[in-house]
C-alpha cells in the first residue's frame, strides 16, 4: 500500500489551508453575494409573481362585474326599447282609432247631412209636383164659370165651420 509522506502531507495541508484562505478571501464573498442576490431576485420575482397573480385575479373579478353590470345595462335598455316600443304601438293605435271614429262621425254627419238636404229636395219636389197637379186639375174643373164659384162657395163654407 502506498502511504503519503509527512513532508507530502505538510505540503498538500499547506496547499489547502493557502487555497482555502485564497477562496475565502477573493472568491466565497462574491460567490455568496452572488447566491445571496440571485436568492434575493428569485424572492422579487415570487413576489411580483404573486402580485401580479393577485392583480390578476382582481383584473378578472373587475373584468366579471363590468360583464355583469353591462349585461344588466343592456336588459335595462331592452326593456326600456320594449317598453317604449309597446307605448308607442299603443299610442298609434289609440291614434288610429280615434282618428277612424272621427272619420266616422264625419261620415255620419256628411251622411246625415245630405240625407236631410235630400228630403227637403224631395219635398220641395213634390210640393213642386202636388201644386203643378192641383193647379192641371183644377183648371181643368174650373173651365166654366159654374165650377169655379162651386168651388169657392165649398171652400168658404169649410172654412166658416172651423
Amino acid at each position: 500500500m502506498i502511504e503519503p509522506g509527512i513532508g507530502l502531507l505538510f505540503w498538500m495541508t499547506l496547499t489547502f489551508i493557502i487555497l482555502l484562505f485564497l477562496l475565502a478571501k477573493f472568491a466565497w464573498k462574491p460567490i455568496l453575494n452572488a447566491v445571496n442576490d440571485r436568492e434575493v431576485t428569485i424572492i422579487d420575482a415570487l413576489n411580483q409573481a404573486k402580485l401580479a397573480k393577485q392583480e390578476m385575479a382582481q383584473l378578472k373579478e373587475d373584468n366579471e362585474r363590468i360583464i355583469r353590470e353591462a349585461r344588466a345595462e343592456r336588459d335595462g335598455i331592452l326593456k326600456e326599447a320594449r317598453d317604449m316600443k309597446d307605448k308607442i304601438v299603443s299610442q298609434a293605435k289609440e291614434s288610429a282609432k280615434a282618428e277612424g271614429e272621427k272619420m266616422i262621425e264625419a261620415a255620419r254627419q256628411s251622411i246625415q247631412t245630405e240625407k236631410i238636404a235630400a228630403m227637403a229636395d224631395i219635398k220641395n219636389q213634390i210640393g213642386t209636383l202636388s201644386v203643378n197637379i192641383a193647379e192641371n186639375i183644377l183648371r181643368e174643373k174650373l173651365n166654366n164659370d159654374g165650377a169655379h164659384n162651386a168651388l169657392v162657395e165649398n171652400i168658404l163654407n169649410k172654412s166658416n165651420l172651423n
